[in-house]
């Protein structure tokens, strides 16, 4: 039981607690940004204001509300609720919880909800250790991470979970979450106004990061001056957040979803031949730290797979690129990698180099044997004089001369054809004025 001294330092450990604790919502009534997940009439909402909750995975990036939501759901339910670490706890820790939460349904019929955080940094066998207790609801399990589900958390317990995805919080909500802030007795307390420009730093800086935008909105506090127009008051300005957040934190991860989806927007913007759409995700992708080698070899990729042979020279440039991210490195590469991914973005386009090869490697997989043309055959063998003629394409005055050099049962354009674009069909056009082959190989 609470006594006077407990409750005591409680609250100064509140008190002292940072601004983004402090500010951490109670009820779903305060809670924001979120509505597709928890708003009015969705399934997470119904199941935490009639105490229904089933086991629940919380997936989104970080400062989305995740843990806020927990502890939400910890205030509003009926059931006991219990957290355990993700990165000091045990296989050993969740079976005690699981048999404390057994115990305490058998004797009292009251549930248990278990929340662990970063769920994604269980391991394997610590997940599985979860299974027969979330399957047989000993304990709610409410799991949050910001990592994708579907790759990081066990498929078994996934499929006895709902996924529910919380997103990156809008302006609108930052801004309702900063003033707020600057309002509640929890807060700054009245003490501070800010100005149009400084908020709009925050909410830039904060990229949809609550907790970010709290932070920022601390320490831009400490920096603040006199206000002139309100006495006793502080005034948080443009210079003050800019000293206190000189960055915008634009989320960015190596290896997660965030990772995956700048790059897809990187390369489909070279194919859709946008040169200012390939330069902002460039830019995201330089800004945020990523491997030079790596984005070079997505353009390196894409001069065969998206431009090919409309423009052979996009090969030619998205190769030195690579050799200049070697080499060069940041911050220097940074131009070479620009010039070229604008010179992909701005190149013709052709499918046609991936498009014919997979063509043919099916062909491969799925026909008969299709044997060489005799008169196409290695020469370097006894009776190789029987393979009939062969016509050496240099001693015709243009280098080309018609023969067949599909195996039997293959037409020419059985696996290539013109994209109709760039260098490819200028070959493509003078190729046509020329006779069709024909078998005139004499065996």
């Amino acid at each position: 039981m609470d006594d006077l001294f407990s409750q005591t330092a409680r609250e100064r450990e509140r008190a002292l607690a940072p601004l983004a604790v402090r500010m951490r919502p109670t009820r779903l009534e305060d809670y924001v940004g979120q509505e597709r997940a928890v708003g009015e009439g969705s399934w997470l909402r119904l199941a935490i204001e009639h105490d229904r909750l089933s086991s629940v995975i919380l997936y989104g990036p970080a400062g989305t509300g995740k843990t806020t939501l927990a502890h939400i759901i910890a205030a509003r339910t009926r059931s006991e609720f219990v957290e355990v670490s993700a990165v000091s706890g045990s296989v050993k820790d969740l079976r005690r919880e699981i048999d404390d939460a057994a115990r305490r349904l058998m004797l009292t019929e009251r549930r248990t909800i278990l929340f662990i955080d970063e769920i994604h940094r269980f391991s394997r066998s610590q997940q599985d250790a979860l299974l027969h207790a979330v399957e047989n609801r000993t304990v709610i399990l409410v799991g949050a991470t910001t990592e994708n589900p579907y790759f990081e958390v066990n498929s078994a317990l996934l499929s006895r979970s709902r996924v529910v995805e919380l997103e990156h919080l809008a302006d609108d909500a930052i801004t309702t979450v900063v003033k707020r802030a600057l309002a509640s007795p929890s807060g700054l307390n009245g003490a501070y106004t800010i100005t149009d420009e400084a908020l709009a730093g925050i909410c830039a800086r904060a990229a949809g990061d609550a907790r970010s935008a709290l932070t920022t909105l601390e320490l831009a506090a400490e920096l603040a001056q006199p206000s002139k127009t309100q006495a006793g008051t502080y005034e948080i300005d443009r210079s003050a957040v800019e000293l206190a957040n000189p960055r915008r934190g634009l989320p960015y991860d190596k290896s997660g979803d965030m990772h995956y989806d700048i790059v897809s927007a990187f390369i489909k913007s070279m194919r859709g031949s946008d040169p200012d759409a390939t330069i902002y995700w460039l830019a995201r992708m330089i800004d945020a730290g990523e491997d030079p080698r790596f984005i070079a070899r997505r353009i390196l990729i894409a001069a065969s797979e998206d431009i090919g042979n409309a423009d052979p020279q996009a090969l030619v440039v998205a190769a030195s690129a690579f050799k200049a991210a070697e080499v060069i490195g940041y911050p220097e590469c940074r131009i070479n990698l620009a010039q070229a991914a604008l010179y992909n973005a701005l190149a013709p386009k052709s499918n046609t180099a991936e498009a014919s090869i997979d063509a043919a490697l099916a062909d491969i997989k799925t026909s008969g044997l299709r044997e060489v043309p005799p008169y196409l055959r290695d020469r370097h063998r006894p009776g190789s004089e029987a393979y009939g003629t062969y016509h050496y394409p240099h001693d015709d005055p243009e280098g080309w001369v018609a023969q067949r050099y599909l195996p039997e049962g293959l037409d020419p354009g059985a696996f290539w054809s013109s994209s109709g674009r760039g260098w490819e069909q200028w070959r493509a056009e003078m190729a046509s004025h020329r006779p069709q082959s024909h078998e005139n190989n004499s065996l």
